[in-house]
């Protein structure tokens, strides 16, 4: 049932906006439905970083026909939209790039945006929330907040790609941290090549 089931994908203003193209994209071709929420500092973070200025760029990028399909395109500022609510069944929410801002308002429940919301209500459903992380060095409050979420039933998944597959383009290092995502939502993907004690570095 899960798999018919929307995905809710938020994008803060933490750096990382190609974690967020990327992570969309991969929805897409494994034909999930999306409910897609961009902060105001998610769409700053979408231009600066990937040129990406408003909703019908976004939607050229990963293609209009998958796009008009599966995505539902949420106003953050309204707090009364469909993932606002615990009755509007979901598979889960991933906050990709989560400014440690939202991080710190969800381990509180101030609730005052609708990424916000949408987070408290996957808590207090027990739904699978992921919230991905892209901040260093990290302070006290940081840490904090971090174990405050992962206690209340959150997974913090940092943006922090591995070296094991030998990356040799940006590209490889995006989708580590994306396949990690997909894993923990439950989603086929073929993403990058996963670790075999039994394997040379260089794959086969």
């Amino acid at each position: 049932m899960s798999a018919a089931l929307p995905v809710i994908v938020a994008v803060t203003g933490a750096s990382g906006a190609p974690y967020a193209v990327r992570l969309l994209e991969a929805l897409l071709a494994a034909q999930r439905m999306v409910w897609l929420v961009i902060s105001s500092h998610g769409w700053r973070l979408l231009e600066v970083e990937s040129d990406i200025r408003d909703v019908s760029e976004l939607r050229e990028q990963l293609g209009s026909a998958n796009w008009d399909n599966l995505v539902t395109v949420f106003d953050d500022a309204d707090r009364g939209a469909t993932p606002a609510s615990g009755s509007a069944l979901n598979a889960g929410m991933v906050i990709c790039p989560c400014s440690m801002g939202t991080l710190a308002a969800i381990s509180t429940g101030a609730s005052r945006s609708l990424v916000e919301r949408a987070a408290d209500v996957a808590l207090k459903e027990r739904r699978r929330l992921i919230l991905v992380p892209r901040e260093t060095p990290l302070s006290a409050i940081h840490l904090e907040n971090m174990l405050r979420v992962t206690r209340a039933g959150a997974t913090v998944l940092p943006a922090a790609p591995g070296f094991y597959h030998r990356p040799s383009e940006i590209t490889q290092l995006v989708d580590f941290v994306v396949a990690r995502v997909l894993d923990h939502l439950g989603v086929d993907h073929q993403l990058g090549r996963r670790w075999n004690a039994g394997e040379d570095a260089e794959g086969d």
